[in-house]
C-alpha cells in the first residue's frame, strides 16, 4: 500500500531536475501550476499535457511510479467526471429513469479530471526530484522577508516538509496493521465494501496511536540537536543560482504566457 503513496519519496536518477536549485524548482511548479488554472481550449490542454509528460521524461523517474501515485485516486477522478456529467445542464446523450448524461457535463468533467492529473504530475515531480532537507531549505530561503515581520518561517518550512514526508509513513503503518490483522485471519479484502469501510474504524486508533508516537520521538530528535526555533542556523550546502537554474525558470515562465496566449486568443 505504502508503495501507491509517491508524495513524499524521493528517487535519485541523477537527472537534470535533481540539479536544479529547490528554490527555483518550488517557484517553477507554482508558476506552472498558476498557469494550468488558463486552460481552456483542447488545444492548451494539448500543450500543457505534452510538455507534463516531457518533464516526467526529463526527471528520468520511471513512469510506473507516477502511475502508482494517481491508482488511489483513480475513485475520485470517476467521481468527479460522472457528478459534472450528470449534474451540468445541457444537450442530453444518454438518460435512465431521473439520470441525465449531457455532452457539456461530460467536457466539463473531462477538463476537471485533465487538468488535476496534471496538477497532480507536476506536484509529484517535485517531490520525487527534491530531498526533503532540500525542499524545506529552499522553502525556508524563499519565505525569508517574512521572517522580518515576526513569521516564524523556519518553523514553518520544517513543518511543512515533515507533513510531506510522513504521507509514506503513515501509509506504512497502515499496511503493518492491515497485515498483522490478516495473520489473526481478519482479512478486510474479503469483506463487501459496505463493511469494509465501517471494519477501518478500529484502525483508526492504533494508527493514531503510533503516529503520535513517531512525532513524539521527531521532537525528541529535533530537541536533542538543539534545534530551537532554527534561527540562526547554518547549513552545510548554500544554495546559489547556476545557468541552468535560470534557463528552468525562464522556461516556465515562457509556457505560462504560451497558455496565456492561447486563452486570449482563444486558440
Amino acid at each position: 500500500m505504502a508503495d501507491s503513496v509517491i508524495v513524499g519519496q524521493y528517487v535519485e536518477t541523477h537527472s537534470i531536475f535533481h540539479r536544479l536549485d529547490p528554490r527555483i524548482k518550488l517557484v517553477s511548479i507554482v508558476i506552472l501550476m498558476l498557469s494550468f488554472l488558463m486552460l481552456g481550449t483542447w488545444l492548451s490542454y494539448a500543450v500543457a499535457t505534452v510538455f507534463v509528460f516531457g518533464i516526467l521524461l526529463l526527471s528520468k523517474v520511471p513512469i510506473h511510479f507516477f502511475w502508482r501515485g494517481l491508482r488511489p485516486l483513480l475513485f475520485v477522478l470517476l467521481f468527479t467526471l460522472l457528478y459534472n456529467a450528470v449534474f451540468t445542464k445541457g444537450t442530453i446523450l444518454w438518460s435512465w429513469s431521473f439520470i441525465e448524461v449531457t455532452e457539456e457535463g461530460l467536457r466539463t468533467g473531462l477538463r476537471f479530471v485533465w487538468r488535476i492529473i496534471l496538477l497532480i504530475l507536476l506536484a509529484s515531480v517535485l517531490t520525487l526530484t527534491t530531498k526533503p532537507l532540500d525542499l524545506a531549505y529552499g522553502l525556508e530561503k524563499l519565505l525569508a522577508p517574512l521572517s522580518k515581520m515576526g513569521v516564524p518561517v523556519e518553523q514553518f518550512s520544517l513543518m511543512i516538509v515533515i507533513a510531506i514526508r510522513f504521507i509514506p509513513t503513515i501509509k506504512e503503518e497502515l499496511d503493518r496493521i492491515l497485515l498483522a490483522q490478516k495473520a489473526r485471519g481478519y482479512d478486510l479484502t474479503a469483506l463487501s465494501l459496505p463493511k469494509r469501510i465501517f471494519a477501518y474504524v478500529p484502525i483508526i486508533i492504533p494508527l493514531l496511536f503510533t503516529t503520535i508516537q513517531r512525532a513524539e520521538q521527531l521532537s525528541y530528535a529535533i530537541d536533542a540537536r538543539a534545534y530551537g526555533n532554527g534561527k540562526g542556523r547554518t547549513s552545510y550546502r548554500v544554495l546559489q543560482f547556476q545557468k541552468m537554474d535560470y534557463l528552468a525558470g525562464g522556461i516556465a515562465l515562457l509556457f505560462a504566457m504560451i497558455l496565456l496566449w492561447l486563452k486570449i486568443g482563444k486558440v
